[in-house]
């Protein structure tokens, strides 16, 4: 029979973690796979040193896992897409129509509006940043912007969208596990989301308008590159339009991907006579492959396929079974245990909820977990508190569904990463719209506006 985790143990089993974690990727800037490795088996080992059972430890590992399940399918599915829809021409007509249309100097800004109207309109974060951002990606980089600014403008885009939209599973999670009408929750959101969101605006304005950018001879190359080697017509973008539809008529994501899968193979087949299962199946496994001669456009083109999402795949698979082990063995239950005697007043609520969600965010790399657990925990002080139950629901998307971006080894920073090719702790910084949501939603706090 196991015995009972103390508080202090859990504390610093949790230092320890995070100890050995950020030192790994900040100073000796390793990928997250080995150092997650490293803390899962000091789990098992403390798990049997504390007398817990090879099942019990397994359950845990199971039940980690599971809620990660859908995601990696989706991840999966995404990886298809992106090459699929390469092939076809649809993600080529994107960034070549985005030349002609968007604006160099205020580029960031249009990143930031156009992504967050896109994730708004389907409520999907990753479908945006997996089709609009890859695009995005395209055409700032030649028109000079740093990578990491490009990412950044992008995630914040498709997690306003996230957010804000009725459509976004994390919305509905978090109104539901507070208990608030969803448009209710989605109006008192406005509270942190506008101020943010202007000032991100401002941040990116300024931005641009100070950095050096490429001339237009270059892009004027890129696109007669890019003409002679894909495919470009408007119709190739009749599979982004259904997935948008389908997503507007809240048809599951994993259906939508399909959709798109199966209407970008048919505009692949239609306009390259010459292409055969066979090839098309290398396509699908391996990504897109076409030496062009020009490095530049080898960049943008050259990515998806399953095998380019199996480096997240397994990353995330890791930190879930970690996960899974820390809740198995009551970790995560002392610590919460801890945060309920900081709640004495109205700030140490809301600060508390925020710092759990965010905790739970970095030791379990689930959004969804941070709101369901946090939610939970905290329903009943803020009754007790005479707190509206919309002021928790608003707080778990502040500091539950905009940090799991930013999260190394979180299920969203890791998708992100490999789909936009940047890693997370380049791109955190210029996330802005992320970052301010949670800072806004403390100072709010502070001086009961908003509250």
């Amino acid at each position: 029979m196991q015995q009972r985790i103390t508080k202090i143990e859990a504390v610093i089993l949790t230092s320890l973690i995070l100890f050995i974690i950020g030192v790994s990727i900040i100073q000796f800037q390793v990928t997250p796979h080995v150092p997650i490795f490293v803390c899962f088996g000091l789990l098992v080992c403390y798990g049997i040193i504390r007398r817990f059972s090879w099942r019990e430890l397994e359950k845990g590992i199971i039940e980690g896992i599971q809620h990660g399940i859908i995601p990696l399918i989706i991840f999966i599915l995404i990886g298809v897409l992106l090459s699929v829809w390469i092939a076809s021409g649809t993600i080529p007509t994107l960034i070549a129509y985005g030349f002609s249309i968007v604006s160099r100097e205020f580029f960031l800004i249009t990143v930031f509006v156009l992504t967050a109207i896109v994730g708004t309109s389907i409520g999907s974060a990753f479908t945006t940043a997996a089709t609009l951002g890859v695009a995005f990606i395209g055409i700032g980089t030649v028109f000079g912007y740093p990578l990491p600014l490009i990412a950044g403008a992008v995630v914040s885009g498709a997690f306003f969208g996230d957010k804000m939209s009725p459509l976004s599973d994390t919305t509905n999670l978090a109104s539901a596990v507070a208990k608030v009408d969803l448009f209710e929750h989605i109006r008192h959101m406005m509270w942190t989301t506008i101020p943010a969101f202007i000032v991100t605006l401002i941040i990116y304005a300024i931005i641009g308008r100070d950095l050096t950018l490429s001339t237009g001879s270059s892009i004027n190359t890129l696109l007669i590159d890019l003409q002679n080697h894909t495919v470009i017509h408007w119709i190739t973008l009749v599979p982004m339009v259904i997935v948008f539809i389908a997503a507007i008529f809240r048809v599951p994501a994993i259906p939508t991907l399909l959709f798109g899968i199966a209407s970008g193979l048919f505009f692949v087949f239609s306009f390259q006579p010459d292409m055969t299962i066979p090839k098309m199946f290398e396509i699908m496994m391996n990504g897109y492959k076409n030496d062009t001669g020009s490095n530049e456009l080898d960049s943008l083109l050259n990515r998806g396929g399953i095998q380019s999402m199996m480096w997240s795949v397994s990353l995330i698979l890791l930190s879930l079974a970690m996960g899974g082990l820390l809740t198995q063995l009551g970790i995560i239950q002392r610590l919460l245990e801890m945060v309920e005697g900081f709640i004495k007043n109205t700030v140490g609520l809301i600060g508390s909820t925020a710092m759990t969600a965010f905790s739970i965010n970095v030791l379990l790399g689930e959004q969804y977990l941070s709101i369901i657990l946090t939610g939970n925990v905290f329903l009943e002080k803020y009754e007790q508190l005479g707190l509206k139950r919309k002021n928790l629901s608003r707080t778990l998307e502040d500091a539950g569904t905009l940090i799991n971006p930013l999260i190394p080894w979180g299920v969203s920073g890791v998708f992100l990463s490999g789909i936009l090719g940047v890693t997370t702790v380049e791109y955190v910084p210029y996330a802005f719209f992320c970052l301010l949501c949670p800072l806004i939603s403390i100072i709010l706090a502070f001086s009961r506006r908003g509250i």
